[in-house]
């Protein structure tokens, strides 16, 4: 299985998340085939994974088994906020080249700043073909103001307009039109050329610091550690007792409501042809009463400068173990039952694990739980490793936390719990 620095590394999109993830599942012996294009015969596999665009879903089925005691759902996202091109990319201002973005989920934009960003994503072609594209080099760079236009920054603090102050430059020739550039950089016709969904990413790899090498950084933590976890999980766990699913979907970041999203339809429609195939003679409904469903998605670590934004008896720390995220508000589908069971055992194979509940003064974030679990009827629980930095366009988690996730998930999906 790849590491994680080299998957964070290799995964700038949430499409390149899913053609990695599913390189892994096909070493591991996992058919593949992209879901538009696979028939009723794909999902009888054993073994299988089927795609769609950032989306991904794969499967462990044993044998035989026609899910009488039910299945177990890993779900994670495979997107993160960002900075994505518009159909129209090229402009100028005053002799500068710049590129034209619209600004995807609840992006920290400070930390876009006076970073080398390179740009990847997909190109569509007329004969309804498309390719997978990544420049990894510095192409733009989001210039902030100086300090000496701007002197009240430090008693007012940076504020950025999002249409105005965001838009990178990436040149000074302010006739070259993006769509000839990118062509020739990833050597596609241009006349072919009928659209593309790219996004901007900072080119500085992962790395680990700290004292002791305690903490990973990266871009895109949230979710891809998740992600990364799972697919790794489903790998080493090569025969499970019931049916494993891994569920990688696109668009949390603005809202889940896509036909790739928590809130669409995939998860319901492959889990359907999984059951056909194997003829099940239960209906999908006394399937789900007895599945479990574990959503992944990364947690607020406790921020030593920032204390008060934190309720401290539930504010989990880097290092030790993943945290399950509960609200009575149901913004986290996590409940009572289906957390003591996970609790007691993760305690008898010595997993650590943390508790995260908001402070009631601060707004709570949401994920994929809630709305899987009202779409499938399935019980859920929302766990996470804790990081800093959410939604920076460079995070920070424990080096420790995503190999206990990994554990945590071997367990869940092997066991009787």
């Amino acid at each position: 299985m790849i590491s994680l620095r080299d998957f964070l590394d290799a995964s700038p999109t949430s499409f390149h998340v899913v053609k990695n993830a599913s390189k892994e599942l096909e070493t591991a012996g996992y058919a593949s085939a992209e879901y538009v294009d696979s028939d009723g015969s794909h999902f009888a596999n054993d073994k299988g994974v089927v795609t769609r665009g950032g989306a991904l879903i794969a499967w462990s089925w044993p044998t035989g088994n026609t899910a009488l005691d039910g299945v177990t759902v890993f779900g994670a996202h495979s997107d993160s906020p960002g900075l994505h091109l518009k159909p129209n990319s090229s402009s100028s201002t005053l002799g500068w080249a710049q590129l034209n973005v619209e600004i995807y989920g609840g992006v920290l934009l400070n930390s876009w700043l006076d970073r080398d960003l390179g740009i990847a994503g997909r190109l569509h072609f007329a004969d309804g073909t498309n390719q997978l594209v990544c420049i990894d080099e510095p192409v733009a760079r989001i210039a902030q103001l100086a300090i000496h236009l701007d002197r009240e920054i430090s008693e007012k603090g940076l504020m950025l307009h999002r249409q105005n102050h965001m838009k990178p430059i990436w040149g000074t020739d302010t006739s070259l039109q993006f769509s000839k550039w990118i062509c020739e950089k990833s050597s596609a016709s241009e006349s072919l050329l009928t659209g593309f969904e790219l996004q901007l990413f900072d080119t500085q790899k992962s790395a680990v610091l700290g004292s002791s090498s305690e903490f990973l950084v990266s871009g895109r933590l949230d979710n891809q550690v998740s992600c990364w976890s799972a697919i790794a999980s489903i790998i080493q766990n090569s025969d499970p007792k019931k049916p494993v699913i891994v569920a990688l979907f696109d668009h949390e970041e603005v809202g889940s409501e896509s036909i790739n999203g928590a809130a669409g339809p995939l998860l319901e429609h492959v889990l359907g042809e999984l059951m056909l195939q194997r003829k099940c003679t239960q209906g999908f409904a006394a399937i789900a009463k007895k599945s479990v469903m574990v959503s992944a998605d990364n947690a607020h670590a406790i921020h030593p400068n920032y204390p008060e934004k934190h309720d401290q008896h539930h504010a989990p720390m880097v290092n030790l173990g993943p945290a399950i995220k509960r609200n009575a508000n149901q913004r986290y589908a996590t409940n009572g039952e289906l957390a003591s069971r996970v609790v007691a055992a993760a305690r008898r194979a010595h997993i650590p694990t943390q508790e995260f509940a908001a402070n009631n003064a601060m707004p709570c974030g949401s994920t994929i739980g809630p709305i899987a679990a009202t779409r499938l009827g399935i019980d859920t629980i929302d766990v996470g490793v804790p990081q800093l930095s959410m939604h920076s366009v460079r995070e920070m988690c424990g080096t420790k936390d995503p190999g206990y996730l990994v554990e945590l998930f071997n367990l869940l999906g092997s066991t009787d719990f």
